[in-house]
């Protein structure tokens, strides 16, 4: 054997310079790009709903995540190679009928709706092309990236419409909590607040829901590379639900309390416009103290990460 693909052994990977290398690269790079060949006169329809609407603006960022935790783990994800005919196909006719079901209007979904089962089959079919082209063996190694995939998925109605629900309520709660906190007289009817010279509505776009996808997001991320314990990384993930209705309606009292205290312009400038990067990162700080509560409880009891 040769220095060269001796030294490929080593960091665990195939030869690329053998024919069986070339053909799983091949093979993989034909499966993934033939959901979107199929479903090439939606993109463009993809796109405007990707720029358009907050709620899917994840969706391209979670494939570049997975491929790089592969990468990241390669030595061990591609340590045992093999096709696997039957459950890689298996995987891939379920993701290519979500994509055809998507393409072609099966069944009269609605458009947001048919976003969410196009990306569910375009990564059902992606996981598959993995398995069927590296096997079963390096599928368990990816199995974080690969389950990773479904957060590309757009939440679909009508369970969006109950989550931006959940948190509209709940961060008006919040919002309430801090104005009698603050001494700020208010009076309440559903999601509409009447403060002194104005009145605010907590309305869909006034939910976070993009920035609490996003922070869930972040948090399993975060979870999955520096905690070890199911357990713990599960508690971490659960925070995140509180922390983003306490984050929004944080939001909503600095901006009313600057309105009436400072000026009422506060309500429709900038930092009501893109001022969520502002509590997004506040809400992080409490989760990286989290975090590293966790694990310093991990290496005071290296039994216990053994076990898990």
């Amino acid at each position: 054997m040769n220095l060269r693909s001796k030294s490929i052994e080593t960091i665990g990977l195939p030869d690329p310079g053998t024919q069986l290398g070339y053909s799983r690269a091949i093979c993989f790079a034909v499966l993934c790009i033939f959901p979107l060949a199929l479903a090439w006169d939606s993109m463009r329809a993809v796109a405007e709903l990707l720029t358009g609407d907050s709620t899917f603006s994840q969706a391209p960022v979670i494939p570049v995540v997975s491929a790089f935790l592969i990468y990241l783990n390669r030595q061990a994800v591609f340590s045992k190679v093999s096709f696997s005919w039957i459950p890689g196909s298996a995987i891939i006719v379920a993701g290519m009928m979500a994509v055809a079901a998507a393409r072609f209007d099966l069944g009269g979904i609605s458009a947001p709706n048919q976003f969410s089962l196009l990306m569910l089959g375009i990564m059902l079919a992606w996981a598959g092309a993995f398995v069927l082209c590296f096997g079963t063996d390096a599928m368990r190694a990816a199995s974080f990236p690969l389950g990773f995939l479904i957060l590309a998925v757009p939440i679909p109605e009508p369970l969006l419409s109950k989550v931006i629900s959940f948190l509209q309520e709940g961060s008006a709660d919040v919002a309430e909590w801090f104005f009698r906190l603050g001494g700020i007289p208010y009076l309440r009817q559903g999601f509409v607040f009447a403060l002194p010279g104005f009145n605010i509505q907590v309305a869909d776009e006034c939910s976070g829901i993009r920035s609490s996808l996003a922070l869930l997001v972040t948090t399993i991320l975060a979870s999955h590379l520096f905690l070890k314990t199911t357990w713990r990384r599960l508690v971490l993930c659960l925070v995140v639900v509180p922390l983003s209705i306490f984050k929004n309606g944080l939001r909503i009292m600095t901006l009313s309390t600057l309105a009436i205290y400072v000026n009422p312009d506060f309500l429709y400038g900038n930092l009501h416009r893109r001022g969520g990067v502002v509590f997004f990162a506040i809400t992080l700080v409490p989760l990286v103290l989290l975090l590293a509560f966790l694990q310093r409880g991990e290496r005071a009891i290296p039994g216990e990460v053994k076990r898990a």
